[in-house]
């Protein structure tokens, strides 16, 4: 079923039973999941919180909730919620409330109008430490790295490589097809189109030549005439057989870091800063929202290339023996 045909279901059934307080709720739920959700981990995450906020709120209809009863569960999650009394990191509490904000906020625009207003406007999420600041690998990792992918497979070190040179989440990489490139009006690059990015976006990353080749001789390996079917997956593994695959080829490079590929888009971004790309090209080629998620690695990359003391160095280098 589309997307489109699903939305359209959705929002008859939710028109028709309006007054069925259970049953809208639900409806509700499935059409903004439906509409705003097309990622499968996005929709996952979301869908979860939002049937913990349900299970809080009890008999209490979605269009009822007010800034009170979001305030409440805040607490609760601050407090631990159900694991009381382990309380929840600020990244896990925002993790609960993200969905809701988009959720409520999605709900009251005026030209879907389910809610009156939205009572998540005024409620903050706890600000989460950067703790992926220093989550980089240096070059001379990266080469370990790659060196130990490439001894295993061809696959293996193309999964690498397209980590740390395309900078995609790892839900990215899993869901490439071989019919998602394409060539730019004048055929001189290759670009690749990820469809349904985190938050159903859609971008365009440019694929160097190097690595073009090389996914054409994966190809070659795949099909006789070098051309498999488009819908084919390149990398037809689950996320968490990538993530093991990148974690035993750190171990055995000896690399003292705990590898995730999320390692490896933070490699992405913070190499591409430092040979001189821009803020604004590295934003598009992650795919961020916003700019400010793209400044932290700004911070890295000005820290490694000149921190204060070195400018104080400077000053004094006269002075010192």
């Amino acid at each position: 079923m589309s997307t489109e045909r699903t939305t359209s279901t959705y929002f008859q059934l939710a028109v028709v039973d309006h007054d069925e307080t259970s049953n809208s709720d639900e409806q509700i739920v499935q059409m903004f999941l439906a509409t705003c959700c097309r990622n499968v981990n996005t929709r996952r995450n979301y869908e979860r919180a939002i049937i913990a906020f349900r299970k809080f709120i009890s008999n209490t209809a979605l269009k009822d909730v007010t800034w009170r009863e979001i305030e409440a569960y805040k607490i609760f999650l601050i407090q631990g919620g159900n694991s009381y009394p382990k309380q929840f990191a600020p990244a896990s509490i925002a993790a609960f409330l993200a969905p809701l904000k988009s959720f409520y906020k999605w709900g009251s625009d005026q030209h879907i109008a389910f809610f009156i207003k939205n009572p998540t406007a005024s409620v903050r999420i706890p600000t989460i430490t950067i703790t992926s600041r220093r989550n980089f690998l240096t070059k001379r990792e990266v080469g370990d790295l790659l060196r130990e992918l490439h001894k295993q497979s061809l696959r293996n070190y193309l999964i690498g490589l397209t980590l740390v040179m395309l900078g995609l989440r790892v839900s990215e990489l899993t869901a490439m097809k071989w019919g998602d490139f394409h060539t730019d009006p004048l055929e001189t690059s290759i670009w690749l189109t990820i469809a349904n990015a985190k938050g159903g976006k859609r971008r365009e990353i440019k694929v160097p030549v190097i690595l073009w080749e090389l996914y054409s001789q994966l190809s070659n390996s795949l099909a006789e005439d070098g051309d498999p079917d488009r819908e084919l997956l390149m990398f037809p593994l689950s996320s968490r057989q990538v993530e093991r695959i990148i974690k035993n080829a750190g171990e055995f490079s000896f690399i003292e870091k705990k590898l995730t590929p999320h390692w490896l888009r933070h490699t992405n971004a913070t190499l591409a800063l430092l040979q001189g790309a821009t803020l604004q090209q590295v934003q598009e080629n992650l795919g961020h929202s916003h700019i400010n998620t793209t400044q932290r690695y700004l911070h890295t990359v000005q820290q490694i290339q000149k921190a204060a003391p070195d400018f104080v160095e400077d000053s004094l280098r006269a002075f010192i023996e």
